[in-house]
């Protein structure tokens, strides 16, 4: 039986790369990998893409999870290469993302609070400055002489957010998820 999420091409191959100054999150896609969305449109992660894993703040760790475990690993990585792409809205990457999510085998809870992660992520991108904003691989990092994000008020609104996730039912659409997260944020 076919998933009504979508389907993957298989599991991504990659190699890590090192980099001098970096955290050496970074991965190169040795094959062309794919997603398939329940539309039918496919999401392309080419060979020799560059990604990092899901794009979780260090803080949100423990609860969250990392960017390179769970069920999300291969969703994450066509969500890099479809967020890096200027002809994709993030919009668009980010509902992708929570399909491929489902896809995955996240459960529909989790799927929806990391979906709102990403767009917690798209807000932060939006309104806060290049000062207040990590400028290597992760957001929320401190660099030398650059203050960072209030880390506590973002992990405040994911946790309103999450439990406005928790209280809504399975099958509930991506408008009904957009209205959830508005009532916290504007994206």
């Amino acid at each position: 039986m076919a998933n009504p999420y979508g389907s993957f091409s298989g599991n991504p191959k990659t190699e890590w790369l090192t980099e001098p100054g970096t955290e050496d999150r970074n991965m190169r896609l040795l094959a062309a990998f794919w997603y398939k969305d329940p539309a039918g449109r496919v999401w392309p992660a080419p060979k020799g893409s560059v990604i990092n894993g899901a794009s979780i703040p260090r803080p949100l760790w423990s609860t969250v999870g990392s960017p390179y475990t769970d069920d999300y690993r291969r969703a994450s990585v066509v969500h890099d290469v479809a967020c890096d792409s200027p002809s994709v809205p993030r919009k668009d990457a980010d509902v992708m993302f929570y399909f491929a999510c489902l896809a995955g085998g996240c459960s529909p809870l989790q799927a929806r609070i990391l979906y709102a992660g990403v767009r917690l992520g798209a807000w932060a991108s939006d309104n806060l400055t290049d000062r207040s904003m990590s400028a290597g691989e992760l957001l929320f990092r401190e660099q030398i002489g650059v203050p960072f994000v209030d880390e506590a008020f973002l992990k405040g609104k994911l946790s309103e957010i999450s439990a406005d996730m928790k209280t809504l039912p399975d099958d509930t659409s991506i408008e009904q998820l957009d209205r959830a997260i508005a009532r916290h944020i504007k994206v």
